[in-house]
C-alpha cells in the first residue's frame, strides 16, 4: 500500500509479489479493494500493481469534468514513479479503455496488453447506458437497479441471487453517498468522447482481446472490431458470462491473464 502525488493530487496504489510487472486497471465502479481475491494468484509470479485512478477508491477526487487523457497521464506518471520501463497491462471495461489508449500513446512502455470487455469507442448504445446511470444518480436503489443487474449474465444472476442480494444491501448505501456518486458521474462522463478507432494501428505489442457471450454493455461486436484492427491480436469468447467476467469466471479470468502475460515467446514456428 503506497501513495504518490500526481499533478497535485494524492494517488493510491498497491504492490504485491515480484517478477514481471503486471498493472491491473479497474472497471469504472471498482477500486484496488475489488481485486482482493485475485491478489494471491496474480502476484505469485508477477509484481502485481493495483491502481485507484482519479475518482476511484482511495485516490483523490476530481471537482471538474475531465476525459481519459488525465488517467493516461496518471498511468504514465505511476510507471515513472516506479521506475518501470515496461509493463504488462490488463484492464476490464473502463480499465481496458485506459490500457488500450495508453498502449496507443506509449507503445514502448507496454510489453503485453490484455483487454476484457473492451470497446474502441463510446458509441450511441454505451453513451445512452451512461446517461441512464447518471439520471438515476441521487437515489441509491434507482442507481443500483439501473446499473448493476445488467452487468451480469441472467444465469449467474439467478444462480447467485443470494450473493446479488448481499451486493444490493452493500451497494445501495454507497450509492446514496453523494461524494461517491458524483465521482461515478464524472468517471462515466469521462468516456463520453472516447474513440480510438482510427488509432488502433499504433498498438505494437501482443494483445489478448476477450469477449463475454452475454455482455450487454460492450457486446461481442465491439471486441471483434478490435481484433480485426489490432495487428498482433488474439481473440476469444468466454461462454456463459456477462460484463463482470472477473466475478462470473474468476478462474478463467485469472488463467488468461497469467498465461498471456508470462508466456516466454511471442512468436512460434510450427513445422
Amino acid at each position: 500500500m503506497a501513495e504518490f502525488i500526481f499533478e497535485g493530487k494524492q494517488i493510491y496504489y498497491e504492490l504485491h509479489g515480484g517478477g514481471r510487472p503486471l498493472l491491473l486497471l479497474n472497471g469504472i465502479m471498482m477500486s484496488c479493494g475489488s481485486w482482493a481475491e485475485f491478489v494471491e494468484p496474480l502476484s505469485a509470479q508477477n509484481q502485481l500493481i493495483l491502481l485507484d485512478m482519479l475518482d476511484q477508491g482511495r485516490s483523490a477526487k476530481m471537482t471538474e469534468p475531465y476525459d481519459h487523457s488525465v488517467q493516461i497521464r496518471l498511468v504514465h506518471a505511476l510507471l515513472d514513479h516506479l521506475r518501470l520501463d515496461k509493463v504488462c497491462i490488463a484492464g476490464i471495461s473502463y480499465g481496458s479503455e485506459i490500457g488500450l489508449e495508453y498502449a496507443i500513446e506509449h507503445p514502448g512502455r507496454v510489453e503485453r496488453l490484455m483487454l476484457f470487455n473492451a470497446t474502441a469507442a463510446t458509441g450511441a448504445w454505451l453513451n445512452d447506458v451512461g446517461k441512464a446511470w447518471n439520471l438515476a444518480a441521487g437515489d441509491g436503489e434507482s442507481y443500483y437497479y439501473t446499473s448493476i443487474p445488467v452487468i451480469y449474465s441472467p444465469g449467474f444472476f439467478i444462480e447467485h441471487n443470494d450473493w446479488m442480494e448481499r451486493r444490493r444491501e452493500l451497494l445501495v448505501p454507497i450509492f446514496n453517498n453523494q461524494a461517491f456518486i458524483q465521482s461515478m458521474i464524472r468517471l462515466t462522463n469521462s468516456s463520453s468522447n472516447y474513440d480510438v478507432r482510427d488509432r488502433l494501428d499504433r498498438v505494437t505489442c501482443p494483445v489478448l482481446i476477450v469477449s463475454c457471450q452475454q455482455d450487454y454493455l460492450t457486446p461481442i461486436e465491439e471486441q471483434q472490431f478490435l481484433a480485426r484492427n489490432i495487428r498482433d491480436s488474439h481473440y476469444l469468447v468466454i461462454q456463459n458470462s456477462g460484463h463482470a467476467s472477473m466475478y462470473e469466471q474468476p478462474l478463467l479470468f485469472t488463467s488468461l491473464i497469467l498465461g498471456f502475460a508470462n508466456t516466454v515467446k511471442d512468436k512460434f514456428s510450427i513445422v
